[in-house]
């Protein structure tokens, strides 16, 4: 009896709200129970999920931190400390967000490589992979602003270094310094625009431009390993007679299988807070346990992780105006790959021994980059080959349209690989 009384009741209260949002269930359908995503997805296709989860964890667990974080020189460290120290479960709150910010950039870059290695970027999804790229830009400066309010050493000095590297533009250059510092050092004006943007500003952004990213992906389809249009393959399927035979339902069949993936990424970041919050160094430097001091210079001063390979291209280019466009070039230039990859394949699966070794070599540059760019810098040698891996990594792009149309393909096939 009290369960047809809940059931009735649930049911009522349901209707009452599609009634009232009319919209809300045509929307539902098209992109969860009635987009239909190929069968053949494999590990690869976790990471975008899994990036929807760890930022879901940055925005819970920042909301949280700004109770008690103060925007100020004088206090933002010790209100950070105040945090760690006294606030209940706030060591555990500021490790899920600093551990977080480096779960959600592995993620990002795992979900990056295998755009590449499976050409989704190629037509009809160059909007989807522009959008993803820009989503990569407000995440970057989110971590950057981000990185900047515990006010500790690095953080001052990381500051200081990046945000003077404007200065390096002719006639501007000085006054964009003062202009984004508001002020000639790193100070309260700095902390107080950087938290807003942080918190505000930038999210708001990112949360739009996932909205529009899903949204045009949604439009044209999901690729998939053997890059195969299943649109255009056979249609009609044990749901749906009118839907291609080789996709099934996105909810509940992936989201199911993304919970596996949660699971697993929830169970490293539970390892990495209890036991290693600072990863040896990596995911928090030591250095930014101490105060900033304007005073007092640290001996290594390198960015987090996830922009150490930019660092080492602009450290490795001895012209300073040089360094900084080679850096940002860096980033530019991954807008144009749906535009220089003429490969009649999309997913390296079917593309030939050349290509395969060059994403390779590709990927080994890009890391040894980043240990190069969390180095002293002072080595000659290792300054030497951050040079030759810097021009692989442009080259490797910028002959992209040669290798990709004279590399030996396989044929594709007429249907995805591991359907029923």
């Amino acid at each position: 009896m009290a369960n047809n009384i809940l059931t009735r009741t649930a049911n009522n209260a349901w209707e009452w709200f599609v009634e009232r949002a009319p919209g809300f269930m045509p929307a539902y359908r098209k992109h969860m129970s009635e987009y239909y995503a190929p069968k053949n997805f494999n590990v690869w296709y976790y990471f975008g999920s899994l990036a929807i989860l760890v930022l879901v964890n940055q925005i819970v667990t920042g909301i949280f931190l700004t109770m008690h974080y103060k925007p100020s020189a004088a206090e933002a460290f010790d209100s950070v400390e105040y945090i760690m120290r006294d606030v209940e479960w706030g060591w555990l709150i500021r490790y899920m967000h600093s551990t977080g910010a480096s779960l959600l950039f592995i993620v990002v870059y795992l979900h990056m490589f295998r755009g590449l290695m499976y050409g989704s970027y190629q037509k009809p999804r160059e909007l989807v992979w522009i959008l993803g790229m820009l989503i990569y830009l407000a995440l970057m400066a989110e971590a950057f602003m981000g990185y900047v309010l515990p006010w500790g050493q690095m953080s001052f000095w990381g500051a200081k270094v990046i945000i003077s590297l404007f200065g390096a533009i002719p006639v501007i250059g000085n006054g964009l310094t003062e202009w984004i510092m508001g002020d000639y050092l790193p100070g309260d004006a700095t902390l107080n625009r950087f938290f807003a943007l942080h918190v505000i500003a930038v999210p708001l952004v990112l949360l739009l431009l996932i909205v529009l990213h899903l949204g045009a992906l949604h439009e044209v389809g999901s690729n998939n390993p053997d890059g195969v249009d299943i649109k255009k393959g056979p249609q009609g399927n044990r749901w749906d007679a009118s839907k291609p035979a080789d996709g099934i339902p996105f909810h509940p069949y992936y989201t199911v299988k993304d919970l596996v993936g949660a699971g697993f990424l929830l169970i490293i970041g539970a390892f990495i807070i209890f036991f290693t919050p600072a990863a040896g160094g990596w995911f928090l430097e030591h250095d930014n346990f101490t105060e900033a001091n304007s005073l007092v210079t640290p001996a290594l001063i390198k960015p987090v992780w996830y922009y150490t390979p930019y660092y080492a291209m602009l450290r490795v280019v001895p012209d300073k105006l040089g360094g900084v466009l080679v850096m940002f070039g860096a980033i530019a230039i991954l807008f144009l790959v749906p535009w220089l990859d003429r490969a009649k394949v999309r997913s390296y699966r079917y593309r030939g021994l050349l290509s395969k070794v060059l994403l390779g070599l590709f990927v080994f540059s890009f890391i040894w980059l980043g240990k190069i760019g969390a180095g002293t810098g002072t080595d000659p040698v290792e300054t030497i080959v951050g040079r030759v891996l810097t021009f692989y990594y442009f080259a490797f792009f910028l002959t992209m349209p040669l290798w990709t149309k004279l590399d030996k393909t396989k044929p594709l096939p007429e249907r995805v690989t591991t359907h029923d």
